[in-house]
């Protein structure tokens, strides 16, 4: 049987190319997002065949049903994996961003993702050696400032998957996260306020480079995945020091 995946946030950036990179792998992709004329594009691309469509609001558990019940349809009700990839982020200072766009993060990044496990288990649960990839962030690893709301609902998933991974091990489902540094996405070039750490790091990752990352997630065995691997895992190990990580962070980030 066709191997399939689930893709949230598919329409553009990372769940867009990850959707692009399983299809060439001849997987069924299920593209789901609220931006349904991207959808159609993307399906244009790989191919009404080789995906399944559907719009879905990550923040309503009933449209998670729906969304899932459409895939099961066409995958006699198995998921092989499940990308949580639907996110958004607002840069800027605390004081500054209302308290409206705070609770919009939460909504998505966080509660998107806990309903989509739900909505999932299921399916994953009747799969052979099936896989979750929730999208976290190298912002996970120690709170960014300008972004620290985004930092927090990613810290979030990043508690999430390390939890579920342990979990669901009697289920023989696997629970990994992908935490990359900034990516070329629509996210974050339309950001109307510029973080400082953007400006200090860059932006040296493409959407196809974590498209890469989430094939690796789903065929191999590791559960947290940093991008770019070497400078995030050094950070990583000093970041339980609070005496070298809190310096490194107000460095890059010239507070």
């Amino acid at each position: 049987m066709t191997q399939s995946i689930f893709i949230t946030g598919a329409a553009s950036g990372i769940g867009r190319a990850t959707a692009k990179l399983f299809a060439e792998h001849g997987w069924l992709v299920g593209i789901f997002d609220v931006d349904d004329a991207g959808l159609l594009a993307l399906e244009a691309e790989v191919g009404k065949n080789q995906c399944v469509r559907g719009h879905l609001d990550v923040t309503n558990e009933a449209q998670w049903r729906d969304a899932v019940a459409l895939f099961a349809e066409q995958t006699d009700g198995r998921m092989n994996a499940l990308f949580n990839c639907a996110g958004i982020l607002r840069m800027g200072r605390f004081e500054d961003l209302p308290s409206s766009d705070s609770l919009k993060q939460v909504q998505i990044n966080i509660m998107g993702v806990i309903y989509g496990i739900y909505g999932a288990l299921p399916l994953l649960e009747r799969t052979d050696k099936p896989c979750i990839v929730n999208m976290s962030s190298a912002s996970a690893i120690y709170g960014t400032p300008e972004l620290a709301v985004y930092s927090a609902t990613k810290f979030a998933v990043r508690a999430l998957t390390e939890a579920l991974d342990l979990e669901f091990r009697k289920k023989g489902i696997r629970v990994a996260d992908i935490m990359p540094s900034y990516v070329a996405t629509p996210m974050v070039a339309d950001q109307a306020y510029r973080a400082k750490t953007l400006k200090t790091m860059g932006v040296k990752l493409k959407a196809e480079d974590i498209a890469k990352c989430v094939w690796q997630a789903v065929t191999g065995k590791k559960i947290v995945h940093h991008v770019p691997r070497l400078n995030l895992k050094l950070f990583v190990r000093l970041a339980g020091f609070q005496s070298v990580a809190r310096p490194m962070m107000k460095m890059f980030s010239k507070m």
